[in-house]
C-alpha cells in the first residue's frame, strides 16, 4: 500500500477536499493500492517552517479546514518546523491554541526544533509527531538513529531518494516509517538548504509584526522571499531532477522495496501546479486527463467555503 501525504498551500484547500472526495467516489481514476494518508501545511503562525507564510491568520478558518479534512477521515499534519524557536516562542498563543483545537486523536505535527518537540510531548502526549526533512539529515547512520526515536514517521532528506546503496541499508521496519519526498525541485547536495530554512524561521518569528506592514514597509525592512533559481518548476518538463522519484517507480520499485509513505510537496506553489503533481503521481496513466478535469471542476465548487 502506497500512502500519499499531500501539501496544502494557502490557496489549495478546495483542491485537497476535491482530491479526498473524488478518491472516495471515483476510485477507478486512481492507481491501485494507494491512499491519502494526510494533508500537511500550516496557517501563517510563528511555529510554521519550511515555507514563508505571512498572510492573515484566522482560527475559525483553520477549525473549518480541520473539520473538512477530519470529517473525511484524513489527518492534518501541522508543519511546525521553524528551526529558530526559543523558550519564549513556545508560549505563542496562536500556536498553542492550534494544538488544543487539533488534538482530537486524528491530527498530527511535523517538528524540527527539539524545544518544540519536548513542549508538544509534554502538553499533547497523544499527538503523533513526525520528524521533518528540514533537519537535513544526510548521513545514513544518523537517519537510522532518527528512525529509532519515537516518531510516527521520519521524512528523509531528499538526497537519499535515488541512492539505493544507502536505502538498502534500512531495515524493513525502518522503510515503513521512512517518508520519501518524491517531487523535490532542488539541486542535489544544495549547500544553502539549511540556511534557507533558517532564513524562513527568522522571518516567521516576526510574523505578527510583519503581517501588519504594507508591501512598501516590508520591502524597506528587507522582508522578501528567498531567491533561488531552483524554485522555478515546469510540470511538463521532459526531464526530472536527480532528486525526483518517477510516479511509476513509487508504486513499483520503492513500494516493492517496502517503502510506504511518500510526500508530495507544493506548499508554496500555484494550485494548478499542485493539481498537476497530484494527477501525475496518483492517477492511472490512462485516466490523467479525466482526473485533472474532475479535480478542477470539484475544486471550483468548494470556493464558496472561502478556503
Amino acid at each position: 500500500m502506497v500512502k500519499y501525504h499531500i501539501a496544502e498551500s494557502e490557496k489549495s484547500v478546495s483542491l485537497n477536499l476535491a482530491v479526498a472526495d473524488i478518491f472516495r467516489t471515483r476510485p477507478e481514476l486512481f492507481r491501485d493500492d494507494i491512499r491519502i494518508a494526510s494533508f500537511f501545511g500550516s496557517p501563517a503562525v510563528m511555529w510554521n517552517g519550511g515555507r514563508m507564510l505571512l498572510g492573515p491568520y484566522n482560527l475559525n478558518k483553520t477549525k473549518a479546514i480541520l473539520d473538512g479534512y477530519n470529517s473525511r477521515g484524513i489527518p492534518y499534519r501541522f508543519t511546525f518546523t521553524n528551526p529558530c524557536l526559543t523558550e519564549e516562542s513556545l508560549k505563542d498563543k496562536d500556536c498553542n491554541e492550534l494544538l488544543n483545537v487539533a488534538d482530537n486523536g486524528i491530527n498530527e505535527v511535523i517538528v524540527n526544533s527539539p524545544l518544540l518537540e519536548d513542549h508538544i510531548r509534554k502538553t499533547h502526549p497523544n499527538m503523533k509527531i513526525t520528524s521533518s526533512t528540514c533537519k537535513c539529515i544526510t548521513d545514513i547512520d544518523e537517519l537510522k538513529a532518527e528512525l529509532a526515536k519515537p516518531y510516527s514517521l521520519v521524512v528523509a532528506d531528499f538526497n537519499f531518494n535515488n541512492n539505493f546503496e544507502l536505502l538498502e541499508k534500512l531495515t524493513p521496519e525502518e522503510r515503513k516509517r521512512c517518508e520519501l519526498l518524491i517531487n523535490a525541485h532542488c539541486v542535489p547536495g544544495c549547500p544553502r538548504r539549511k540556511e534557507h530554512y533558517q532564513y524562513i524561521g527568522e522571518v516567521m518569528l516576526r510574523v505578527d509584526e510583519i503581517r501588519k506592514m504594507t508591501n512598501e514597509e516590508r520591502a524597506r525592512a528587507g522582508i522578501e522571499e528567498w531567491e533561488c533559481k531552483y524554485r522555478a518548476f515546469n510540470p511538463f518538463s521532459e526531464t526530472k531532477t536527480k532528486l525526483e522519484i518517477a510516479p511509476d517507480d513509487v508504486t513499483g520499485k520503492y513500494a516493492e522495496m517496502g517503502f510506504e509513505n511518500f510526500k508530495i510537496e507544493g506548499r508554496a506553489t500555484n494550485i494548478m501546479i499542485l493539481c498537476e503533481q497530484i494527477v501525475q503521481y496518483m492517477a492511472k496513466p490512462e485516466k490523467k486527463d479525466e482526473l485533472r478535469y474532475a479535480l478542477m471542476i470539484s475544486a471550483i465548487e468548494f470556493i464558496y467555503l472561502n478556503f
